[in-house]
């Protein structure tokens, strides 16, 4: 039986209600005290994992049951806390919300039973008294596997809202862990698909960190929380960290050749990664490298390979388009035949163009933005070989972007989308491979390795 850090599950009964404000702030708030504090995040979004990461210091990290299986959740998570004192982890949704159509599968209930943790459950108590007692006796009986262990009251108004909040939970044997008064809301500010991400705002966003931690810190009862944390049961025996594998300890290979660089887009305009993917391509044998393509005019030197993952071309296409010498070389290695993995915003950006504005050229496609949001989990299968997979692998992926590209697909797909509706979709061509779908490596091993014995081939 495998024993792991004690932990929270932060969850609400709607969006909106302060999940990523009292976590946040829980996590800023623990660390202060000098606990080494790890983040999560149910579900698929990049954009928290980066708050959280300037909370505690340590790398954001996702636990998605539908992206990763359930049977890989808690094997993430012990990997995320190893050596950790705390685990925080935020909800996504309402607590019963999960994948649609598919009952509590990657809900943030779902993800609170196979990790054994408590919820502390945070209500927006704006416009109610009484009624918060049915509204949290509700949540707290809907599932008997689900432990509900405190309430968190967001956005009250007085001593007197207070006291009658109080009064009315003393009923739902729920106890208050603490109570946060409505004041002008953290400067989180958002945009079409969220929050604005940290690298684009570093500063502000660790002054919000800031004035989340001192929220909490006022509101809440730090010692009752940690308490609360430590009666999180054993995980289910059998249990273990998960593992990318024994990483290369050096940058040759034992034939002396030097390791194949897998060039990464990074900086404000590619900040949606996965920590595992580039864990994972290190432990097949890649030296990674991270590049910014607002403002790098090259490559990594020696870069075999390239990944462009998701993030806001779409709001900074007149940057990236103006710095012609890096599309020149992503266009000539793409043409190489190198393998070039694109998800999302890396599909976008190697179309030929993005709103009117020059990309690099390699997909005989353009991209623009729409009022339309495209959003949901989906279920894929390659449709034929290419440098991520072979024909016929089936791994599930997440759609979340407000933009058209057409065509939307080449003459070789990249996917076949089952659902919501039968297609093909993204583009495989000589060793690109580029799709909307963002996908999460760890279900799927050996797409980092096909991809980096590319690498050392092509």
């Amino acid at each position: 039986m495998v024993m792991s850090v004690p932990r929270l599950v932060i969850a609400a009964p709607s969006s909106g209600s302060g999940k990523t404000t009292v976590a946040t702030g829980l996590m800023a708030a623990f660390a202060a005290r000098g606990l080494a504090v790890s983040p999560h995040k149910v579900g698929p979004d990049y954009i928290d994992p980066g708050y959280h990461a300037l909370a505690t210091g340590r790398v954001g990290r996702n636990l998605d049951a539908y992206l990763c299986g359930p049977e890989l959740v808690a094997p993430l998570f012990l990997h995320g806390s190893r050596g950790c004192d705390l685990a925080v982890v935020e909800g996504v949704m309402g607590l019963y919300d999960g994948a649609a159509g598919e009952g509590e599968l990657a809900s943030t209930a779902h993800v609170a039973k196979l990790l054994r943790a408590p919820v502390v459950l945070v209500v927006d108590a704006s416009s109610q008294s009484r009624s918060v007692a049915a509204l949290v006796h509700g949540f707290a009986s809907w599932d008997p596997q689900v432990r509900v262990g405190g309430v968190i009251l967001n956005k009250v108004g007085s001593d007197r809202h207070e006291e009658l909040l109080r009064e009315a939970l003393d009923s739902a044997g729920v106890p208050v862990l603490g109570v946060l008064r409505r004041v002008a809301q953290v400067e989180t500010p958002s945009r079409h698909l969220g929050l604005v991400p940290v690298a684009e705002r570093r500063s502000a966003a660790i002054e919000a960190v800031a004035s989340m931690a001192e929220q909490v810190v006022r509101g809440c009862d730090l010692d009752a929380l940690e308490a609360l944390a430590r009666t999180a049961g054993a995980l289910p025996g059998g249990s273990a960290p998960w593992t990318p594998a024994s990483p290369t300890r050096h940058r040759t290979r034992s034939d002396g050749k030097r390791a194949p660089v897998v060039a990464v887009a990074g900086g404000p305009a590619f900040t949606f990664s996965y920590a595992e993917h580039t864990e994972l391509l290190t432990a097949a044998g890649a030296e990674v490298a991270t590049f910014d393509p607002l403002r790098d005019e090259r490559l990594p030197d020696g870069t075999a390979g390239l990944v462009i993952g998701g993030g806001f071309p779409e709001v900074y296409a007149a940057e990236l388009s103006a710095n012609e010498p890096l599309r020149e070389a992503v266009a000539e290695l793409a043409l190489s035949g190198a393998p070039v993995a694109a998800e999302c915003a890396g599909l976008l950006y190697l179309c030929r163009e993005l709103d009117g504005q020059p990309m690099c050229g390699v997909l005989d496609a353009t991209a623009r933005m729409t009022d339309r949001l495209t959003l949901g989990y989906r279920d894929a299968v390659a449709v034929g070989d290419s440098v991520l997979a072979p024909a016929g692998t089936r791994m599930r992926g997440h759609e979340f972007h407000r933009t058209v590209v057409e065509p939307g697909a080449g003459a070789a797909p990249a996917w076949g989308v089952r659902a919501p509706a039968r297609r093909v979709e993204g583009f495989v061509q000589q060793g690109v491979h580029a799709s909307y779908l963002h996908t999460h490596w760890a279900s799927e091993p050996g797409v980092a390795r096909r991809f980096v014995e590319r690498c050392r081939t092509s």
